[in-house]
């Protein structure tokens, strides 16, 4: 039998967990995007999703963040 092999830091937990989940969140140096958001929703709206990003030459996260920032300003008074 063969000994288990680890992968070095995928996955790992955290030695202190009460430390790691009350530390700040590191920014991200390659992307400004650094929350991830999930949402379920039918098949049939992710293929209109993806067809409608494919049709205006974008993708799919960029459309639903431009939706998304459209209907939820900083400023809420810039609603139109």
């Amino acid at each position: 039998m063969t000994a288990r092999r680890t992968l070095p830091g995928f996955a790992s937990r955290p030695a202190d967990p009460e430390r790691w989940v009350k530390a700040p969140d590191k920014p991200a140096t390659t992307n400004r995007f650094t929350a991830r958001l999930t949402i379920d929703v039918t098949p049939a709206l992710r293929a209109r999703l993806k067809v409608a990003a494919f049709q205006r030459g974008i993708t799919v996260a960029d459309m639903l963040r431009a939706l998304l920032a459209h209907e939820f300003p900083e400023n809420p008074g810039d609603i139109p």
